[in-house]
């Protein structure tokens, strides 16, 4: 399928990568009902690694089974579906070819201790990726952590192994550790240096959370009020967040976070619209509701970023 111009613009930016790569980004850009927009929906679905099956799946009993989520993501017209090697090893030959998806490459649990470094175990690797078909591989990493700086190596390594081979990296950038406040999390200098950090790192997808306009390091604080950031409404700090992604140059999505009402989902995705980001990422939002409410509910959100709602 040809790229529209939205997506030529967006591609044209990835000046440094392979054909392979932007191949891939091609992928996901041109799926499901905002192909060719340059916006995007995401279906992550890699919770029941992070808080445990029940906590994840209970209130949608229909999610304890991956094709569930891999049939939602395709039937709601996404541009992609990620997850964790083993939900997709359960799916990808029944769905081969029908999404895009991305294969999370590294995961954390809530069975650790409260003393334990924040950080994340690699659980799949760029060869699972090309075995399955995957467009991209996806990293979180924790900025603020201690264990941080081992994070940035090891998505370094795996970002160049998997563009060598024509695969895209989505990198999940989550502040959290000994070096951020509990409040400093969603702080927006915070989320910004996070952004850009995956930016750095070589991200092709940067993937955060919408932030607050609490500015947490005394140093920012500074320069936000001298130089007139405007951090005001939820629009102006995805601005900014994108804005940090290279003035643009990266594509940017926002992650929906804990499951809350549909009109508060739908104002998020406004705010990401209108300050210039390329969309959601919607995990638990979406699958924790019943499919018929799941699909309501995405229907909007496509609507949302096509501007009709």
């Amino acid at each position: 399928m040809k790229a529209t111009r939205a997506v030529s613009r967006i591609l044209s930016a990835y000046e440094g990568e392979t054909p392979g790569v932007k191949a891939k980004l091609h992928s996901i850009l041109m799926a499901g009902k905002l192909g060719g927009t340059g916006r995007m929906i995401i279906l992550p679905v890699d919770q029941g690694f992070e808080h445990g099956p029940a906590r994840s799946f209970a209130p949608n009993p229909a999610g304890y089974d991956p094709h569930y989520h891999y049939q939602l993501a395709i039937d709601a017209g996404l541009n992609a579906y990620a997850a964790p090697l083993g939900p997709l090893e359960a799916g990808a030959d029944t769905f081969a070819g029908a999404i895009p998806t991305i294969l999370k490459v590294n995961s954390a649990n809530s069975l650790l201790s409260g003393t334990a470094g924040k950080d994340q175990a690699i659980t799949a690797s760029v060869d699972d990726a090309l075995r399955l078909g995957c467009a991209a591989i996806g990293f979180t990493i924790y900025p603020g952590s201690d264990c941080s700086l081992d994070m940035f190596e090891e998505i370094v390594e795996m970002r160049r192994e998997a563009a060598s081979v024509g695969v895209a990296t989505v990198i999940w950038s989550y502040p959290r550790g000994e070096g951020v406040t509990k409040e400093g999390e969603l702080a927006i200098d915070v989320g910004a240096y996070a952004a850009h950090m995956a930016a750095l790192l070589g991200a092709h997808i940067v993937k955060v959370k919408l932030t607050t306009d609490h500015v947490m390091q005394p140093e920012a604080q500074k320069v936000y009020k001298e130089k007139g950031i405007d951090v005001s409404t939820l629009a102006a700090r995805v601005k900014h967040v994108v804005d940090s992604c290279f003035g643009g140059r990266r594509l940017v999505v926002f992650s929906g976070g804990a499951a809350k009402g549909a009109d508060a989902v739908f104002d998020d995705a406004r705010a990401i619209r209108d300050g210039g980001g390329n969309g959601s990422i919607i995990g638990r939002n979406s699958f924790q509701r019943s499919r018929e409410d799941a699909l309501e509910m995405l229907g909007k959100l496509i609507d949302i970023y096509r501007g009709k709602a």
